[in-house]
């Protein structure tokens, strides 16, 4: 079983201009094999292979002797990855690629030669041993490194390893729960716990405003403005850390007291479209909360399961299962006409797709409302969208 575990890392100068380069490298050969990639479909109708875009750069190495500040496989992982998009855009799996920016965050892979040598990590080419901070053990075969470079200037690793272990199969014996998310609350829980929603930007809504004032005022091109900008990066930084934080520990709660646990696939690329609710939507990241519901249930063998988005878990009664006609969102609680159940809205969605969840498991099949996942189909390294990620807890 494939686990992904991301370290913090402290580059020197001389170390951040040679990363600085191998990230300018892969940047510039992507851009140049997704143009050459157009081109050639506009004019022939076909797509090229990741043998001919990896056979370029023998030539432009030649034609551009900075290439080689790059480890040479680095550059040959971006051609697999640029192929990999090609592929999950054709299969409807993913938006067609796109070119990357010198701005915001920059990475690179190592898919071999990467090792630690006590609190130092070995990379090959002229990076040579970076100062790693490993607040966590980690067992198994080292797969693949990727080296990454945040927007407010933090350098990652994230090693990928592979530590022997066969995945368990996903069992169904023991606790189920129903989980319904939420803007005022998180998450409602079956068995009638709400967590509230922490509201990561709001909490720093100010501090954010007055960097960001700070930023437009200074002249473009400008170092003070590098500067500015660099400091509205880290107010996103510590909003992003504080949401995955909650998340973590809350998805961690939630598949350690369960065994099966159902959720509703929502459609939050059409809910945002209301302009009034689209900036909280975004801030409590339901998609990122299921996925690791969904990878820490199956690392466990534990069952995880979505239900249809059409299922009218809020309208119907969990009792007598009557379905009222309409239920405005303003109405939190409701009197069942049929049997008299009075219900709490978001307890009684939480309760109706617990047992839906338990009616499609009753009846051996698992179906869901989820579309094609996207991984890598075929090439030297496969396993790197298999790897299931382990949570960290660095303070750093």
């Amino acid at each position: 079983m494939y686990k992904a575990y991301k370290f913090r890392l402290y580059p020197n100068t001389e170390q951040q201009i040679a990363l600085a380069k191998s990230f300018g490298c892969a940047r510039w050969y992507w851009n140049y094999s997704l143009n050459l990639c157009q081109e050639t479909y506009n004019k022939t109708g076909k797509g090229l292979s990741r043998g001919y875009i990896q056979g370029l750069l023998p030539g432009l190495k030649k034609e551009y002797p900075w290439l080689t500040d790059a480890y040479s496989q680095c550059l040959q992982v971006v051609a697999l990855n640029l192929t990999t998009a090609y592929k999950n855009f054709f299969d409807k799996r993913a938006k067609l690629p796109r070119f990357k920016s010198k701005h915001g965050r920059q990475s690179i892979s190592y898919p071999a030669n990467v090792k630690f040598e006590g609190d130092y990590l070995k990379l090959p080419g002229k990076v040579g041993l970076v100062y790693c901070r490993r607040h966590r053990d980690m067992t198994g075969t080292i797969k693949t490194v990727t080296v990454s470079k945040n927007s407010d200037g933090k350098y990652f690793a994230s090693v990928l390893v592979d530590d022997g272990k066969e995945q368990p199969e996903s069992s169904t014996d023991g606790n189920a729960i129903g989980i319904d998310l939420g803007l005022t609350h998180f998450a409602i829980t079956s068995n009638g716990s709400k967590y509230d929603n922490p509201r990561h930007v709001s909490k720093h809504s100010k501090n954010l405003k007055k960097k960001q004032q700070s930023l437009s005022r200074k002249k473009k091109g400008s170092n003070k403005r590098n500067k500015a900008r660099r400091l509205v990066a880290k107010v996103h930084s510590k909003i992003a850390r504080c949401r995955e934080d909650f998340l973590h520990k809350l998805s961690r709660k939630i598949v350690n007291e369960n065994q099966v646990i159902a959720v509703e696939n929502l459609n939050v690329k059409g809910m945002v479209r209301n302009h009034n609710l689209a900036k909280a939507i975004y801030d409590v990241s339901w998609g990122q909360f299921c996925t690791m519901l969904k990878y820490k249930a199956e690392r466990e063998g534990k069952t995880y399961i979505e239900i249809d988005r059409f299922f009218p878990s809020s309208k119907t009664c969990n009792v007598c299962l009557n379905q009222v006609g309409s239920l405005p969102l303003d109405v939190r609680n409701w009197t069942c006409e049929h049997c008299q159940s009075h219900h709490d809205r978001d307890i009684n969605a939480a309760t109706n797709i617990k047992n839906e969840a338990l009616r499609i498991l009753s009846l051996g099949t698992s179906d869901t409302a989820n579309g094609g996942d996207v991984r890598r189909l075929g090439g030297r390294i496969p396993c790197l969208l298999d790897a299931i990620p382990d949570e960290v807890g660095s303070p750093n």
